[in-house]
């Protein structure tokens, strides 16, 4: 890896399905790695990561619909995250940052379409988004790492391994889980750190491990970042339906948290792809989002007594998020994958903010085999 970290870039893609602002690193020349950004994030948040991952590849980092820089455009979540999918798939496939002639000589065989296959990075919500990606375009995937992705049955509301819902319209789960005072200071556009619902404190306090400190300069970027976020009922939380089942509201049918609801999010199907490119899975010991006791998910928060009229464990345990992820890779491995799950001490919602030097020798490693 360089000494030196290398400069990291900005572009605005037009494709047929909208306009994507990408952060770009690396040589044109070098085997391609795509870093996907989870929820209430932006490409920024990689940034850091690909200033060093840049002395051996070429990164890409999209913001994804809605988020960041990129173009603001609906969120169909009756698709799951196969908006987020569709439009990576456009913008690898359309624009010359993933070409041939741009690519030549990686080594790595080419996909439909002359697109060289690509490695994928999926960090929570875009752990979802390559996940899909793979299901949809296999033959277009070298490898992927998975950092800390979100379960393959989505978030919130379902009671087993297998996914299976609590309740038959999936309450706890969709538009009307997120803090309506966390999303009420990102409309404001709330820089400050007097309230836990504020943007900077969500970030301090749940994306890694506290005490979660980051540079003041970095820090101050990641919030802006946050803030670049379009809220509404198309994009993020999403629209919410009354529910009679606790907590009492259900996904609609518009926006990111119920795209990842399980109503419509399921990526179980990653465990009979062809091709079976490797797998990476990289996580936190103290991750506090994606957990099998996650401090945002409702039944976790209803066990503790954080949320009233909790029905109990038999009709609404906590959803185990950990292993669900775990028994899909699983059948992958049955089936002719592979993948290793590394664990990192002391860590939580994002290693590579919270361990950078160790997550780069993973990933870099790992790309490198």
């Amino acid at each position: 890896m360089p000494s030196t970290p290398i400069a990291v870039d900005q572009v605005d893609v037009p494709t047929s399905r909208l306009r994507t602002h990408v952060l770009t690193a690396g040589p044109a020349g070098a085997p391609a790695l795509v870093l996907v950004h989870g929820n209430v994030s932006s490409a920024r948040f990689f940034a850091p990561t690909m200033s060093v991952l840049a002395g051996r590849y070429r990164c890409l980092a999209p913001d994804l619909r809605g988020f960041g820089l990129s173009e603001v455009a609906p969120v169909d979540a009756r698709r799951g995250v196969r908006d987020f999918a569709d439009d990576l798939h456009a913008l690898l496939t359309e624009s010359a940052l993933a070409t041939k002639r741009e690519w030549r000589g990686t080594g790595r065989g080419v996909g439909g379409g002359g697109q060289r296959r690509v490695s994928l990075l999926g960090w929570s919500l875009g752990g979802g988004v390559v996940l899909q990606y793979a299901i949809d375009h296999p033959d277009m995937v070298a490898s992927i790492v998975l950092e800390s992705p979100m379960s393959p049955y989505g978030f919130g509301g379902t009671r087993d391994l297998a996914g299976a819902p609590c309740w038959p319209d999936f309450a706890g789960s969709g538009g009307g889980t997120a803090s309506p005072e966390m999303v009420r200071r990102i409309a404001a556009g709330d820089r400050g750190s007097d309230d836990p619902a504020s943007p900077r404190n969500v970030m301090t306090n749940l994306y890694g491990k506290p005490p979660f400190q980051l540079p003041a300069g970095l820090e101050d970027e990641l919030v802006e970042a946050m803030l670049q976020m379009t809220i509404g009922d198309g994009n993020y939380p999403g629209d919410a339906v009354a529910s009679p089942n606790w907590p009492g509201t259900a996904p609609g049918d518009q926006g990111v948290n119920n795209a990842i609801s399980p109503r419509f999010c399921d990526l179980s199907g990653f465990a009979a792809i062809a091709g079976r490119p490797d797998v990476l899975w990289v996580r936190g010991d103290s991750d506090q989002i994606v957990s099998d006791a996650s401090a945002v998910d409702l039944g976790y928060l209803g066990q503790i007594g954080a949320v009233p009229g909790w029905p109990g464990a038999d009709v609404y345990p906590p959803q185990p998020m950990v292993g669900q992820m775990r028994a899909v890779l699983d059948r992958y491995r049955d089936a002719g994958g592979r993948y290793e799950e590394r664990v990192l001490a002391g860590c939580g919602h994002s290693p590579h903010l919270e361990q950078p030097d160790e997550f780069n020798e993973l990933v870099g490693g790992f790309l490198a085999s």
